[in-house]
């Protein structure tokens, strides 16, 4: 059975066009997520949350240096947009993510990222999370599926979606169905899907990264057209899929 046939489409008046996606990348990812400041990640960080990042980033810089490594950037998070799924509340054993620190390192190849996770300076990186958040979430992951690179030489604002669902090729599926909403009506162009190597291992099926300008470009769209909630919220639910958002700035 495809992806694509196991999609219910719920309110099929509301119709946008195929999202446009090129060829996934051979890279690898580590993908790291830090809940630090509790209940209040978005308010002004506290001092341990600076110290945090700046460890990471002096680490991340020297990550950088090595020759399967592509990218190692650190983000801080923004603010949590609209768009949470009514499923994920009849999921209450799954982890609402609140992750106010998030860093993604890109390799070379998914072996790459595997070999990386036993990389002393990784090491080093993932205690200083451990040690310091209340909550952290570590996967390594391939691309499924792509709309465009995400550029991370320039700050904005950057998207982590954490996605619950019971079946990773439904959940594929509705993506896919629901991303020409987003390149539609916010402009997107480009967007990064992590599949988990170890579905077991990770609190969420996928997590797809992707970027904006500014927060005008995105948030408005998500608050005042209600497709967002028909089309979008409505066939992620009828989908039995979880968006869990959120929205990042380099750090």
């Amino acid at each position: 059975m495809t992806a694509s046939s196991k999609l219910n489409i719920a309110h099929p008046s509301d119709t946008y066009n195929v999202v446009s996606l090129i060829e996934p990348t051979s890279s690898g990812y580590i993908h790291l997520a830090a809940e630090v400041d509790g209940r209040h990640p978005f308010l002004p960080m506290s001092q341990t949350k600076r110290a945090l990042i700046k460890q990471c980033k002096a680490i991340c810089k020297e990550l950088s240096q090595s020759n399967d490594v592509l990218s190692a950037v650190v983000f801080k998070a923004l603010l949590i947009p609209p768009g949470q799924g009514e499923y994920l509340k009849q999921r209450p054993d799954v982890h609402v993510a609140r992750f106010d620190i998030s860093i993604l390192i890109e390799t070379s190849t998914v072996e790459a990222a595997k070999q990386m996770r036993t990389n002393e300076l990784f090491k080093e990186l993932e205690n200083h999370l451990r040690q310091t958040a209340k909550y952290t979430h570590v996967i390594t992951a391939s691309n499924a599926r792509r709309i465009g690179p995400v550029d991370h030489k320039r700050d904005g604002v950057f998207l982590f979606n954490y996605f619950y669902a019971d079946d990773v090729d439904q959940n594929l599926a509705v993506w896919k169905y629901t991303a020409g909403w987003f390149e539609q009506e916010t402009g997107l162009d480009n967007s990064t899907l992590l599949l988990p190597e170890n579905h077991e291992k990770s609190n969420y099926t996928v997590v797809n990264h992707c970027r904006w300008d500014r927060l005008i470009d995105i948030v408005p769209s998500l608050i005042f057209k209600p497709t967002f909630r028909t089309y979008v919220l409505g066939n992620f639910e009828a989908n039995r899929t979880a968006p869990i958002p959120i929205l990042y700035r380099l750090a």
